[in-house]
């Protein structure tokens, strides 16, 4: 399945809510299709359900797709602004012969089914004027419907799924412009789709179905119809369609628990994707390697444990100042205050050593948090336990042995076991006071790293607080 047009894909949301994870992965799909292939990435908003579409629900998308690093081209296309453009088409196909005019009101439609329902027969809607002589309108409202065909198959060629066959007689004239003059949602998506030029439709294998209909509009207008990739869904790590029975479905949820962009994109990419036994890599190889064929027929499942995986890797591999910013966004996104300069000051030296453990940005500030407290220090009672007597006086020694040595890690490791051997303690011993009045807790960095990220004399005045 080819085509030699400059690819052209979309994401087309509806803004009646937020990103959902599932879209979210259908958006990556498609800026990486066409970022893999030097074209173009569209956003269409479907806004016609006027409803049920909201302006806060548009900016969450909106905000969500740029959380994620997905840049789009253009301007964001507003579906209800293209009605007019909708309603032309649909007469243009009425004046061709691929729809006609429909005056049956919705009680006789109701009654045809019933009658069909009675008589075992399909409830799809056969409406006695499709073949009327003009001359036979009555002066009344009607609807424009596709003249499809009724008898053979329509056939969708999909690049995810083979071709999928579809029996005309299971599928209706459906109506393209209701009786107010407002197209329908089938309708609008067809001509938005070709007047934006798009060349390739990747979106979830729900819409397999729609596709088939909408290929007949293609039809009736003598356009080039689409390459079509319709993806699996994706479940639960039950197997279950879903839903927020399942936890976080919102991006929005994956972002406030601390999980980089560039994680979330790599994360997703996996998710129904592959590339041969690859699980770890960045954009530059994602849009390299992304294609159609690599994308499975089964649906996906969410996997936190791979996730959290994914993430570590990320952070691990981040640049200092890159790891800054996405710190400021997480606290920003969470509402939590943001970063002094002299935490910052803090932070940064011991970022190489908290990045190779954190699965997550709290977990990683968490780890930090010795660095984002001032003094007094407050011990909780597990770090506190490391306190007594003996321990206060080893402390007051060490600290007044500290004040006279060079603040680099070997000098300060010497110093501390010094004191260790002459009292014939391990440093491990030694540790764990240490531990408790520099940080508070007894889960810490490396003493000697919170020691250097503090400087001397943050550390000497914490550790002098609770000398014996």
């Amino acid at each position: 399945m080819t085509d030699s047009r400059p690819v052209v894909t979309r994401f087309a949301p509806s803004p009646t809510g937020y990103l959902h994870i599932g879209g979210a992965r259908t958006a990556l799909f498609n800026w990486l299709y066409a970022r893999g292939r030097g074209g173009k990435f569209l956003l269409r908003i479907e806004d016609t359900d006027r409803a049920r579409s909201t302006p806060e629900a548009t900016e969450a998308i909106l905000k969500g797709l740029t959380w994620l690093g997905l840049d789009w081209d253009g301007e964001p296309v507003s579906q209800f602004e293209g009605r007019e453009r909708h309603a032309e088409v649909a007469r243009e196909m009425l004046a061709n012969g691929s729809a006609y005019k429909c005056f049956s009101t919705p009680e006789e439609i109701e009654a045809f089914r019933e009658a069909a329902r009675a008589e075992g027969r399909s409830t799809l809607f056969l409406s006695p004027w499709r073949d009327a002589d003009p001359a036979t309108h009555p002066d009344a409202p009607y609807v424009i419907r596709l003249r499809a065909p009724r008898e053979g198959q329509t056939v969708v060629r999909d690049a995810v799924q083979g071709d999928v066959t579809f029996g005309n007689d299971q599928l209706d004239d459906m109506i393209l412009l209701r009786s107010d003059g407002t197209p329908t949602y089938m309708h609008a998506v067809v001509v938005d789709d070709h007047d934006m030029g798009v060349t390739h439709i990747i979106r979830g294998d729900d819409h397999l179905t729609n596709a088939a209909r909408q290929q007949q509009v293609y039809q009736g207008m003598g356009w080039d119809i689409p390459v079509f990739a319709h993806i699996p869904l994706i479940h639960g790590q039950d197997g279950k369609k879903l839903s927020k029975r399942h936890g976080a479905v919102g991006l929005h949820e994956f972002a406030a628990m601390g999980y980089p962009a560039a994680a979330m994109r790599n994360y997703l990419a996996r998710l129904g994707w592959s590339h041969g036994d690859d699980e770890l890599f960045d954009d530059a190889q994602a849009k390299e390697w992304f294609d159609l064929p690599g994308i499975g027929k089964a649906p996906a499942r969410l996997d936190d444990k791979k996730l959290e995986h994914v993430s570590g890797y990320h952070i691990s591999r981040m640049a200092d100042d890159e790891l800054m910013s996405e710190l400021a966004a997480y606290l920003a996104e969470t509402g939590a205050t943001a970063l002094t300069e002299l935490q910052k000051s803090r932070l940064l030296p011991i970022l190489p050593v908290l990045k190779a453990k954190a699965k997550t940005l709290p977990a990683l500030l968490d780890q930090a948090r010795f660095a984002m407290i001032q003094r007094p220090v407050e011990i909780d009672e597990k770090a506190g336990a490391a306190l007594d007597s003996v321990s206060r006086g080893i402390l007051a020694e060490l600290t007044t042995a500290l004040r006279g040595v060079s603040w680099d890690r070997d000098d300060l490791e010497a110093a501390t076991k010094q004191i260790g051997e002459s009292r014939g303690l391990g440093l491990g011993k030694i540790a764990a006071p240490l531990r408790a009045v520099l940080a508070g807790r007894s889960s810490t960095p490396s003493v000697f790293d919170m020691m250097l990220a503090l400087g001397q004399d943050e550390t000497l005045a914490r550790m002098q607080d609770h000398a014996g």
